[in-house]
């Protein structure tokens, strides 16, 4: 097997040389000068938690900094009027006017901004300030989103964890804060506090006002080399995690050492957006580039996400990154259009994913990749971007944990309640923004199962989990015909993890997530026995919209319907989203395992609908969201506050979960319809 040493460098577009590059990009930049840094001063406004007097709000997510429907860009000259409108709409409704009217200090608990990259989020916020002539800062303690984080450095806005400055504010206090520095200081009560300091690299992108004026003074030399990809030798490899070695790989600066704490820029194979995440990251491309100088470098667009919904602003959205593919020649694979497939799952399909490489996405559950022996992570817009005008991303290494899968797979259970077990375990404190070594110690989980456990380390709160390539990785690529350009890494023997743990698949059964949080997981007889109803029952999605995925479901259907149970539920909602337009195909296709009928065909027979491939309301989007006071179970990823639509619940589930709580009328795993479990018929 020949390993891949080198990535596609930069291209020209037509009629460009490389001296008017130089040219193009040796003009003065006045905004990238450094400024005499200006004390900044305002009172506090303070989330609280409603169910706890005098404890600071913790786990505010991005959905709730940035609802879905403010989440539009209609064009480039106005993407944020949309997302400083929204801000903090459903959680605090008067924001904008609190913070015009001086409270730019915004303060909150732990793991503040956790969940989806959107970059609407900090962008909105530094937005809603600077209408009103003001800097906004944000206060909070430990293990903040890490994609916000980023977000936040690249776009200038002030982001401080500082967990004793947060934890003594009260209203009204008022603050200062120093931009050299990073000093708070709480005049009110005549202390000073010290921040978690950053990196170097971080701060280099704080002081230098942001991505755009970095990457504007790397373009030249990042279009002049071309990317070498060096793997470790074994004396090095054999200290170093899976991870770790893909970025020692991965690494422009070859001197630099990798090793928890310290930032690296890194080589990505491939940088995926959505049409959400698209517009923004096509404004930082056009702002670093001049474009009109080079190609997107691996770009990769799907429109999944804004494109089912009827709505002329979406459309707008849409057609910016439709007109950006026309303008670059962007084709199949690379672009993907309206029910072609959720990009974490399309791109895999798609032989766009291999193991052993560096995938910055531009949404949350690119960490899926970690499936496929990949460092997948989610990046903002900003970065993706820079990363389509360099070929590289600043990349922070996390301290490393390893979650050992051990003991025998039980009855009826998948990747979703493994994932789900796992999040319970953890807790509040979840992965604390590590990476995360996934092992699969008796080769007995489908690549289907490590999808949606890789997946779902977006609601853990890692950095990326991954699996190490094994022969079921190797097996899954011969089957499609994909090359495996990288050598096959395994994790090294003397790695360190800063937590080593196991979790025993015996003890692990069917489980079902209540909201507001997929680590609210019970087991799901035990769920059974409460009767909880719902209105729709959603199956599919990127993380359980395989074909696999949707079989387990006709699988327990098929057997119900034997039992006599040959309908949903009176008043069920049964729907089916396919991870891509070749699933949904397929799902047409005779299968044995269902006596020659066809997977949609026993969807149909009890009353199941098969929609097109899209994320829709799986984040609250199109006719299939939930209305006020609507419950949903669902096989999605997300079942935070507002997440499926305002004002409905979401409850997590496995396929095979979701497709008996459907014929049952109640949430239950498939043994409540008495199915016996038949592991020639239902293992995978």
């Amino acid at each position: 097997m020949e390993t891949r040493t080198t990535l596609e460098g930069a291209r020209l577009l037509p009629g460009v040389s490389l001296e008017h590059v130089g040219t193009r990009h040796a003009h003065h930049d006045p905004q990238a000068e450094a400024r005499e840094p200006r004390l900044i001063r305002g009172r506090a406004l303070i989330f609280w938690d409603p169910d706890k007097p005098e404890q600071k709000r913790h786990a505010i997510d991005t959905d709730q900094i940035t609802p879905t429907t403010d989440c539009v860009s209609e064009s480039l000259e106005l993407l944020d009027e949309r997302w400083k409108a929204g801000a903090f709409r459903h959680l605090m409704p008067d924001f904008r006017k609190r913070v015009h009217g001086g409270e730019n200090f915004v303060i909150a608990g732990d793991r503040f901004a956790i969940g989806s990259s959107r970059e609407m989020s900090p962008a909105g916020l530094k937005g809603v300030a600077e209408e009103a002539g003001l800097e906004m800062v944000i206060i909070c303690g430990h293990n903040m989103g890490d994609i916000f984080r980023r977000n936040a450095f690249n776009l200038g806005l002030h982001v401080v964890q500082a967990p004793d400055a947060m934890d003594e504010a009260r209203d009204g206090h008022v603050l200062t804060f120093d931009p050299g520095t990073r000093v708070i200081t709480n005049e009110t009560l005549g202390k000073s506090y010290e921040p978690i300091p950053l990196t170097p690299k971080e701060e280099e992108i704080r002081k230098s006002g942001g991505i755009f004026h970095v990457g504007r003074r790397a373009f030249l030399d990042s279009v002049k080399h071309l990317p070498r990809i060096e793997w470790p030798d074994a004396d090095t490899a054999k200290k170093l995690t899976t991870t770790q070695q893909i970025a020692w790989a991965h690494r422009v600066n070859k001197e630099a050492q990798v090793a928890p704490g310290t930032t690296l820029c890194l080589y990505g194979d491939l940088f995926p957006a959505s049409d959400g995440t698209g517009p923004f990251a096509i404004h930082t491309f056009n702002q670093i580039t001049g474009g009109d100088t080079i190609y997107p470098r691996r770009a990769a667009i799907a429109n999944d996400h804004f494109v089912f919904t009827g709505h002329e602003a979406d459309d707008r959205q849409t057609e910016i990154s439709r007109a950006f593919a026309e303008k670059y020649g962007m084709r199949k694979p690379y672009f993907a259009t309206p029910g072609d497939g959720i990009f974490h799952f399309y791109f895999p399909e798609q032989g766009l994913i291999v193991p052993g490489g560096f995938y910055p996405g531009a949404d949350s559950h690119s960490r899926a990749y970690g499936a496929y022996g990949a460092v997948g992570i989610g990046v903002g817009s900003t970065t993706l971007g820079h990363g389509w005008a360099t070929g590289y991303v600043y990349f922070t290494m996390a301290r490393q944990r390893r979650v050992r899968f051990t003991g025998k797979l039980q009855p009826w259970v998948g990747g979703k309640d493994i994932v789900l077990a796992l999040l319970h375990r953890w807790g509040a404190a979840q992965a604390q923004g590590m990476s995360v070594e996934l092992v699969d110690a008796n080769r007995q989980l489908p690549l289907v199962y490590r999808n949606t456990i890789a997946n779902m380390m977006a609601e853990a709160e890692a950095l990326n989990g991954i699996f190490a390539p094994d022969e079921i990785t190797t097996r899954w690529f011969a089957e499609r015909g994909i090359e495996m350009p990288y050598p096959v890494l395994q994790p090294g023997a003397e790695a360190h993890y800063e937590i080593d743990e196991d979790l025993d698949l015996t003890a692990v059964r069917p489980m079902i997530a209540k909201p507001f949080s997929p680590g609210n997981a019970h087991a799901a007889d035990e769920v059974a026995k409460e009767r909880l109803t719902f209105n729709k029952a959603l199956i599919g999605s990127c993380t359980n919209g395989s074909y696999d995925d949707l079989l387990h479901a006709a699988l327990v259907i098929n057997q119900a319907r034997a039992h006599g149970m040959d309908r949903v539920a009176k008043g069920t909602e049964f729907v089916i989203f396919p991870g891509s337009r070749l699933v949904k195909q397929h799902m047409e296709d005779a299968d044995p395992r269902l006596g020659g009928q066809s997977i949609a065909s026993v969807f149909r027979a009890v009353g199941g609908q098969i929609r097109d491939s899209w994320c829709g309301p799986c984040f609250g989007q199109g006719a299939d969201a939930l209305q006020p006071g609507q419950r949903a179970i669902t096989t999605f990823n997300r079942n935070w506050q507002n997440r499926m639509g305002v004002g409905g619940e979401g409850f997590l589930a496995s396929p095979a979960v979701v497709a008996a709580s459907a014929l049952a009328g109640y949430m239950a795993p498939p043994s409540e319809l008495g199915i016996a479990w038949d592991a020639e018929m239902f293992e995978p």
